[in-house]
């Protein structure tokens, strides 16, 4: 088995076109907008800054995408990570549907960027399935993501949902079928070619050493130059670290592990027959078919940043429960990325004071939320538009420091329980009511074999009342 440590995967390294290195700033440099942070926001918020006719650099402190920004499962649907229900709640119904708009919006923005590129392996469909038996909730859930937000969805049945993914673990399912996926390193790094075909100008190896945001030119600094820009936008997630600490504390870092599986061949289109991605909707499992004939397994969650080779194991033993009938899986490749969780469970995006943003906090967000982010970004900023002001209610709080990472590995971990306990109890509740039926219709089909034989005179007459 072929196992990498930290943020990188060989997988991704076989199956990406060629990086660019970019130089490191070496000589002092003015423009119009900083970017700090070389992920998939930071590239996408320079590409619509330079459209809109600013001069723009990207400001990078290892290498483009090197974390979760290159090295995720690739999933892009509409909406956020938390339940729709609990938007409405917090900021009302008609606000959470112009929120779940923008969010549409970053899903076609990041489908048109996409086409643009090669190497992408953009594949359509998202299937999320549930591990209970929870069809009155599904119906509520697709009228009001239908009716309500006018989202492309339909529901599915636990038939349909049996029929295509073979195992019993899963019951109805919510399809997005304009939802979709793709190769996320070679997103990013088409991201990054789109960026200086726009006269956009980025620096690797170039960490921020501090930022004075006061005055109309903000003033930043790096190891070997400095930097003067009307506007900041803060796109670094949990790296910003010291250079903002008001921010980087409001934000979890949680690291997420994945795998890539061995060739399973014919084995793996007999027990997944969808060609999109899955992903459970109490958020235990998500994975997709890559190069015809492997599984891509996101894995555990984290508040620590451990070696991604421990659980290739757990991975493989979770394939195997999920579907058995795929034999002995062996996981070829693991790597893990880094992502900032808010404690709202909602993006960090806006303006904190005059001329300084951030678009951050995109953990367990998806990759439409950071394209949605850079178009309310870059309109705002270069164009008076006022969407980011929606995203005002979800201030910026404090993640708890090192006691909020232990509670929240102690949260991941019990809600992983809890689910997977719902689904063994949904199962059971599953076979006791067929068992319950089988015996009803045997019992059935006896007395209607005794009616049969008495109405035949074969069989034993009933006695009249009273009769010894």
């Amino acid at each position: 088995m072929s196992t990498t440590t930290n943020e990188t995967s060989s997988w991704y390294a076989a199956s990406a076109i060629p990086g660019e290195a970019r130089p490191r700033l070496t000589f002092d440099l003015d423009v119009e907008v900083c970017v700090v942070g070389g992920g998939i926001a930071g590239l996408t918020v320079a590409i619509e800054a330079a459209k809109r006719g600013a001069s723009v650099a990207v400001l990078e402190s290892r290498q483009l995408a090197w974390s979760a920004s290159g090295y995720n499962i690739g999933t892009v649907t509409p909406g956020f990570g938390g339940e729709v229900t609990d938007l409405i709640a917090r900021v009302g119904h008609d606000h959470a549907r112009e929120l779940w708009g923008l969010t549409q919006l970053g899903a076609d923005h990041v489908r048109a960027l996409a086409s643009e590129m090669q190497g992408t392996a953009l594949t359509e469909g998202v299937l999320e399935v549930s591990n209970t038996d929870n069809g009155d909730q599904l119906v509520g859930r697709l009228q009001l993501l239908g009716e309500s937000f006018g989202a492309d969805v339909e529901g599915w049945q636990v038939e349909r949902v049996r029929e295509t993914l073979k195992t019993n673990r899963y019951f109805h399912a919510v399809h997005y079928p304009k939802a979709f996926h793709l190769h996320a390193l070679n997103y990013a790094r088409g991201l990054a070619l789109l960026a200086e075909r726009a006269g956009v100008r980025i620096f690797e190896e170039t960490p921020v050493v501090s930022i004075d945001p006061g005055g109309v030119r903000k003033r930043i600094i790096t190891p070997a130059a400095r930097m003067r820009a009307y506007s900041i936008v803060l796109a670094g997630n949990v790296h910003l670290g010291t250079l903002f600490p008001r921010l980087a504390r409001t934000l979890l870092p949680v690291w997420r592990y994945a795998a890539v599986t061995e060739p399973l061949g014919e084995r793996l289109a007999a027990a997944i027959a969808y060609p999109g991605a899955i992903s459970e909707s109490s958020g235990i499992d998500h994975y997709r078919i890559v190069d015809g004939d492997r599984l891509m397994w996101a894995g555990p969650v984290t508040t620590w940043n451990g070696n991604p080779r421990r659980f290739a194991s757990h991975v493989e033993r979770h394939i195997h429960a999920v579907f058995p009938q795929l034999g002995k899986v062996k996981v070829a490749d693991m790597f893990s990325g880094v992502t900032g969780e808010t404690v709202h469970g909602m993006p960090q995006i806006g303006q904190l004071r005059r001329g300084l943003w951030v678009a951050s906090g995109f953990g367990r967000q998806g990759l439409s939320t950071s394209a949605m982010a850079a178009q309310v970004v870059a309109s705002g900023m270069l164009g008076g538009d006022d969407r980011w002001r929606l995203f005002q209610p979800f201030e910026l709080v404090w993640a708890g420091g090192p006691a909020g990472r232990v509670a929240a590995q102690a949260v991941y971990t019990w809600s992983r329980g809890q689910a997977a306990a719902a689904g063994v109890l949904a199962r059971y509740r599953e076979r006791a009511g067929i068992r319950e039926r089988q015996r009803e219709a045997r019992l059935a089909a006896a007395n209607q074999a005794v009616r049969a034989m008495q109405a035949s005179g074969q069989g034993p007459r009933p006695r009249p009342p009273g009769a010894p």
